[in-house]
């Protein structure tokens, strides 16, 4: 089993005596494999629109950042199990003020590496880092995967497959409670582009409630670029 994250800046442990899914959590927490997996299409017309204007934004550094943008508004996206060394220490669970992004980058030879980038609300300020990140793993030579932290969402890009569903590799264990989103390769759909994103989340902390509201967020961001791309 991974080693417990340390404390970050900001957390909160959550009162679960008087949670209002408590009972829930308790539930789901006892199954051999409590992740649940949803793929939906998102409609990418607009952002690949932009994205091909002259000084457009980058389609995928958007990308993260409306669904950064769009995970930080739903607050059991923040959530996180925690639990005391040892087989038999207490679990607690913790909200994260912020939740930040780490994806795989292609490197030149077809190997991959971990890179990690912080969510800012404003795009500009995001761009910037995230875009320094993905250049910076491009050219590394390490694996740079972070097991210490998990006040992240882990993204995967397969953009050459429109897939229609996706699992992924775990470790054993039910207590990683990180969301794994992955994005698809996107297509043209009559007049439309669509991408599939496949979002699995921990049942004992996430309901489809909320994962159909992080569908909506994400989908209102790449809707209206205007709003945010300055």
């Amino acid at each position: 089993m991974p080693e417990p994250a340390p404390a970050a800046a900001g957390e909160q442990e959550l009162d679960l005596t008087t949670w209002n899914r408590r009972a829930h959590f308790d539930f789901f927490r006892a199954y051999d494999n409590p992740y649940f997996n949803i793929t939906a299409d998102v409609d990418v017309t607009a952002l690949h629109a932009c994205s091909q204007a002259a000084e457009g934004p980058s389609f995928a550094v958007a990308a993260y950042y409306l669904s950064l943008r769009a995970i930080n508004a739903i607050e059991p996206f923040a959530y996180r199990i925690r639990r005391e060394p040892g087989d038999r220490g207490a679990v607690s669970v913790i909200r994260h003020p912020v939740v930040h992004g780490g994806s795989i980058v292609l490197r030149p030879d077809e190997s991959f590496t971990f890179v990690y980038f912080d969510y800012e609300t404003s795009y500009p300020a995001f761009a910037a880092g995230a875009s320094a990140a993905l250049a910076a793993g491009r050219r590394a030579d390490q694996l740079g995967a972070r097991d210490d932290r998990d006040d992240l969402v882990h993204y995967s890009v397969i953009p050459w497959v429109s897939f229609t569903s996706f699992s992924h590799a775990r470790r054993w264990g039910t207590d990683d409670a990180v969301p794994k989103l992955v994005f698809g390769k996107h297509r043209a759909v009559g007049s439309r582009r669509l991408m599939p994103v496949s979002v699995e989340v921990h049942h004992a902390l996430v309901d489809g409630l909320h994962v159909g509201r992080y569908f909506e967020h994400f989908q209102a961001g790449l809707d209206d670029c205007a709003t945010w791309v300055r």
